[in-house]
């Protein structure tokens, strides 16, 4: 097995160097090997300096994750090392290159010196997964670079350059050139300049930290109990900054320690680590070979410029790819454009993109009312209104037009994709590309693998996602796909909820408060209520609605109404702008449905309630897209919710979240509710696999097909 740490003579100088592929990861083996090197250095004098270098695309960047699960596992052995690194008596000097995140940043803090090339970036990404900088970052970051800053980069998470980077006094030159010349190079200049070794824990931070204002850590504190109260990791991160600005160094560190193991602990740093590892497995297709052939995707088309087919333009405009937007008539191609480039110019407003850049990306839209200008796309996408009749109609249209080769993609959000896939005549070439709303801006896209959908078909799709950004999950082909099959549950209890007597507010209220980012009343105003009614009306079409009076009857009353929601003023709220409030009809129109469907109206509904209700089942229908392989993993029903419905990623998603509440819990709220309201159309029968587990005391997570 080849060493992922090496030491090498260049001279009298000392290079270690990690070669940890793909990211030199720091893992324990690393850390390992790390002090194995540095004990060589140690004992042989005649080296006068060690240099600290990466093999392939970036230096560290970051940790291995995976080691955080281990039940052994012990961030000290790293700490220990960085601290030999910085009390070395001889010059420690990193090169940095790619990218320096968390560990692999600290590893550098903890070195005399840090040179970069241009093009380095430096991050402390650990809050997106519920820890802080658990090597000493809380500690050097505040007395290099001030208090503030830290905060800004550990908060946020964000990338800074070399140059910012640099200016905030975390590296210390920037050079271009090969890494490991310019390491060696710097540190013979640093010799040249007979430099002492430079240690970051000695410096003194009593003048930056009397120049924060007396209540500034007070205030921080409050502010993340009140925006970010669910991840108890930023409250974290702003105590153990105080601790380096008020404590010395040692204690400081104990600080750190305490409260990295107290986040690495959560149940919040616990499922975000598990939505870390389940969008890197979604982007995994069982079956396809690793050296696929992929088909070329050089210009694209799309057929509808409304909300969405714009907002899907823009995505591949942002990626710089040409694409043609065909519509029928020319108001309407002018009314899509003409909302992108409002986006454009919105973004462009808040300092996103230069007045140059929205240029850029118009031109690479391409309106036309001619089908015939598709011909030479590779990749050709419908986004015209949900009916499978005119979807229909479109993709024959897309098959006699597009050239041999080419992919041919439905954007349906729940129509039958073989259906579909048959209408174009080459069911290979045909795929689901479901974007949502808005496409621009979400980052899920749900792609749907027909019957006959080729492997490569699949496996270009699959790349082409990462290049337009986008996190792809692989669904089976059902009503609905993976979300939409679930939030069908979802909905149809918001509307007997409400026939019962519980309020929009009252629903929307108890489920943002499990950290959802809408509650589904706001949600569904937002989408449209005609929207969702055709959906209802679409399914009754083809005979798929349960035999149910009762279903969605709150959402076809408002929409026979024309209460559409926030387009037309009122919904299931009265709209003031976009500011949601009471909206008195709604009462008036549970009222009247509950007694016409023979409901009883009660004033004893929990927020507890409302949760089970609309959760519960849908963590039970989880279980069943898993039982018919419509999805090929647990996790991949995790990111469709938390990428796409906005399911708090702090929960981990629906099936890590029923895990967490425990399968036997559910089974038996499942079974309650089916007792109190009866399961005359299937609402509430407990799964054949979410029985199981639960009596077998299995985690829904751990579910693999046979």
């Amino acid at each position: 097995m080849q060493k992922t740490v090496t030491l090498n003579r260049h001279g009298r100088i000392a290079v270690l160097t990690i070669d940890n592929p793909p990211v030199n990861a720091i893992s324990p083996e690393v850390t390992a090997g790390i002090g194995a090197a540095f004990d060589a250095f140690e004992a042989d004098r005649s080296f006068a300096a060690l240099l600290i270098h990466c093999a392939g695309r970036t230096f560290v960047a970051g940790a291995d994750i995976e080691a955080f699960n281990r039940p052994d596992f012990s961030a000290q052995p790293f700490i220990s090392m960085l601290t030999r690194v910085e009390q070395a008596d001889r010059l420690v000097v990193a090169v940095l290159h790619g990218t320096a995140l968390g560990g692999g940043m600290e590893l550098a803090l903890g070195c005399h010196y840090r040179v970069a090339v241009p093009r380095t970036r430096v991050a402390f990404p650990e809050i997106t997964l519920g820890v802080l900088p658990g090597g000493l970052g809380t500690q050097r970051v505040p007395r290099l670079a001030g208090a503030e800053f830290a905060l800004d980069m550990m908060l946020s998470g964000r990338m800074v350059d070399a140059q910012t980077a640099l200016k905030a006094g975390l590296i210390d030159d920037i050079i271009d050139g090969e890494p490991l010349q310019v390491g060696l190079d710097y540190v013979n200049a640093l010799f040249d300049r007979k430099v002492s070794p430079r240690r970051s824990s000695e410096i003194d931070i009593s003048v930056n930290a009397k120049s924060l204002p007396p209540d500034f850590f007070a205030n921080k504190h409050e502010e993340m109990m009140r925006t970010r109260k669910a991840y108890p990791a930023a409250s974290a991160i702003v105590e153990a900054v105080e601790a380096a600005m008020t404590l010395p160094f040692a204690q400081g560190v104990a600080v750190e320690a305490r409260l990295f193991e107290s986040c690495r602990l959560s149940p919040q740093s616990k499922a975000l680590r598990h939505l870390f590892f389940a969008e890197r497995q979604a982007a995994k297709i069982p079956g396809l070979p690793k050296d696929i052939a992929l088909r070329p995707i050089k210009k694209v088309g799309i057929v509808g410029a409304g909300t969405m087919g714009g907002g899907i333009a823009m995505n591949f405009a942002n990626a710089g790819i040409t694409t043609f937007v065909v519509e029928a008539a020319q108001e309407a191609l002018d009314r899509g454009l003409g909302k992108v480039r409002a986006n454009y110019e919105a973004s462009a407003a808040k300092g996103k993109l230069t007045a140059e850049q929205v240029e850029q990306r118009m031109a690479l839209i391409r309106g036309t009312l001619d089908y015939g200008d598709l011909t030479e796309c590779d990749l050709v996408i419908e986004a015209v209104f949900e009916s499978l009749a005119l979807k229909k109609q479109v993709c024959a249209k897309l098959g006699q037009v597009c050239k041999p080769g080419a992919i041919i993609a439905t954007n349906t959000s729940t129509l039958d994709v073989d259906v579909l896939a048959e209408a174009s005549g080459r069911p290979a070439d045909v795929v689901g590309m479901h974007f949502f709303s808005p496409a621009n801006v979400m980052r899920l896209l749900e792609v749907v693998r027909g019957a006959k959908t080729a492997p490569d078909v699949l496996a270009t799709v699959m790349k082409l996602a990462g290049t337009i950004k986008k996190v792809a999950v692989v669904s089976g082909v059902c009503y609905g796909f993976i979300g939409n099959r679930m939030a069908e549950a979802y909905g149809r209890e918001v509307d007997f909820l409400l026939m019962e007597g519980a309020s929009p507010a009252q629903i929307d209220a108890a489920i943002e408060a499990i950290g959802m980012a809408m509650g589904p009343c706001r949600m569904f105003d937002m989408a449209g209520i005609d929207v969702v009614a055709k959906v209802v009306i679409e399914r009754a079409s083809s005979g798929d609605l349960p035999a149910d009076p009762c279903y969605r009857a709150v959402v076809m009353k408002l929409y026979q109404q024309g209460q559409l929601g926030q387009k037309s003023g009122a919904g299931y709220y009265r709209y003031e702008g976009r500011k949601p409030v009471t909206n008195p009809e709604m009462d008036r129109i549970c009222q009247a449905l509950a007694e016409e469907h023979g409901i009883a109206r009660r004033t004893d509904i929990s927020n507890e309630e409302i949760v089970e209700r609309l959760l519960y089942p849908m963590m039970n229908e989880a279980a069943v897209i898993l039982e018919e392989g419509i999805a090929y993993r647990p996790g991949d029903i995790d990111v469709v919710w938390v990428a796409g419905y906005g399911f708090p990623d702090h929960q981990g998603g629906p099936v890590f979240m029923a895990d967490t509440i425990g399968l036997p819990v559910i089974a038996e709220r499942l079974a309650h509710y089916a007792k109190v309201r009866g399961d005359d159309f299937g609402y509430w029968s407990v799964s054949k696999l979410l029985s199981r587990f639960a009596s077998e005391g299995q985690r829904l997570s751990d579910w693999r097909p046979d």
